[in-house]
């Protein structure tokens, strides 16, 4: 750094003062700067019902409305856009305030919808969310709708938020975790004025909050917190009958998986499947370590290896996947450095020897990757590089048993462990994918709501 006439020395008070008062500058720019976007974002939307961008919701489209109004994004071919009726689901829209106001529960109308065949949301667009089930409307979807204050024909902004929260408050160089929250009602910004073709009128609209509000269980008292239980395979165990990820559901004290299909989709989709579906974690877990075990026992390793190499997914050359597993390589150096640093600082050896070992694993694992990635279109991993990478999370397996809750959930997400359940046959089919492209690309659910 300029300031200090070379490299920061860590150990010099004053090299230490220096970078606590730079970070304390940028830190306040980047607050000044999202205070500023946050305000002018909030005034083209009350004053100017601008459409600032999103995906348009369910019973709209976009229409070009000309240039950017501003000269300096118009002059690089940035465009305006706004909403207009989509003709197909525009009368959903309609149908679904109307048969609500008569009397009609969400389910019941889900029903209907499902019946005659109408495509859901996620059908409709089948890019709008690919996760989610097309094959028969939720009871989510139909509430989504009935919430949206879009559909009056006034623009709404500020309905969520980003938050951020420190990945580990210990170790701050890790950086944060950000999460989509969704803001109260009184923090809405509403344009002042109709800016596109309204599906509904306020009336009906006003109404259908009202029962809505009726009908709405009342939460936790005034500053009482829910529990927050951990699962440790959340987001990996899907139900066979119906090829949804099972939500996490604790009860007498225990963690269970369970699957509502019926009741949270229609039920006129011709669907084998009971209305619950409940399996605990307890069951699954000894089972699974002791497989995990027996797969990276030292005499076992070749076997493996070769079973490795002949399932071993070909893998097309994408820049973008190739660029992530480098960014991932250069995260795992400097956590590695870190953890290091920790060791000799007088850390627990044993915490730290786990972390190391997590670390290492995911290392390999996107080095593999990137190497893959850099060989062209259809190119295999070798025999020699799916070697170092099993050797490298064999020592991670070997902790699993003793690991915390948390750090085991952690380290089945590593491995890329993907669970089936047969409800049926009261078995599960563990898969293990080490691919870490891949396993990011299943995404892990933020909710256990709707069709995650």
């Amino acid at each position: 750094m300029p300031e200090v006439g070379g490299a920061i020395d860590p150990d010099n008070e004053a090299h230490d003062l220096i970078m606590s008062v730079f970070g304390g500058m940028s830190k306040g720019e980047r607050n000044r700067i999202k205070i500023r976007v946050h305000s002018a974002m909030a005034s083209q939307t009350l004053v100017e019902g601008r459409y600032l961008g999103g995906r348009p919701p369910y019973g709209y489209r976009l229409v070009d409305l000309g240039p950017h109004p501003n000269p300096g994004k118009a002059a690089t071919g940035r465009r305006l856009y706004g909403l207009e009726p989509d003709p197909v689901a525009a009368p959903v829209v309609a149908r679904i305030f109307t048969e609500y106001l008569r009397g009609l529960g969400i389910f019941a109308i889900a029903e209907g919808l499902t019946r005659h065949q109408i495509p859901s949301p996620s059908a409709h667009d089948p890019a709008r969310n690919p996760h989610r089930d097309t094959r028969a409307w939720s009871k989510s979807a139909v509430r989504a709708i009935l919430t949206n204050p879009r559909y009056t024909g006034r623009q709404v902004w500020n309905r969520q938020h980003k938050h951020e929260s420190l990945l580990d408050i210990e170790d701050v160089t890790l950086g944060y975790t950000t999460t989509l929250r969704w803001n109260s009602k009184d923090k809405w910004v509403v344009s002042q004025r109709i800016v596109h073709t309204p599906l509904i009128d306020d009336e009906t609209f006003a109404q259908a909050q009202d029962i809505l509000a009726s009908r709405t269980r009342t939460g936790p008292a005034h500053g009482v917190k829910r529990t927050q239980n951990l699962y440790v395979l959340r987001g990996a165990l899907i139900h066979s009958a119906c090829g949804r990820k099972m939500q996490g559901h604790w009860a007498h004290d225990e963690a269970y998986y369970r699957c509502r299909f019926p009741e949270e989709y229609a039920l006129a989709n011709h669907i084998h499947h009971p209305r619950n579906v409940y399996l605990r974690e307890t069951w699954i877990l000894p089972p699974l370590d002791d497989w995990l075990s027996k797969v990276f026992l030292p005499h076992r390793l070749n076997d493996t290896i070769d079973l490795m190499a002949g399932a071993a997914p070909r893998v097309g050359d994408e820049e973008e996947a190739a660029e992530t597993a480098r960014t991932v390589i250069a995260d795992c150096d400097a956590k590695l450095a870190t953890h290091r640093a920790a060791l000799e600082a007088g850390a627990d050896p044993a915490l730290i020897t786990q972390w190391i070992a997590e670390t290492q694993a995911r290392k390999a694992r996107s080095e593999a990757e990137w190497r893959t990635m850099t060989k062209g279109p259809g190119a295999r991993m070798t025999r020699d590089e799916i070697a170092r990478l099993v050797r490298s999370i064999s020592d991670l397996a070997a902790v699993v048993r003793q690991a915390e809750t948390r750090d085991k959930a952690e380290i089945y997400r590593q491995l890329g462990l993907a669970l089936t359940y047969d409800s049926g046959r009261q078995k599960v089919l563990v898969e293990m994918n080490l691919n870490q492209h891949s396993a990011a690309t299943r995404g892990l659910p933020v909710g256990v709501r709707g069709g995650t």
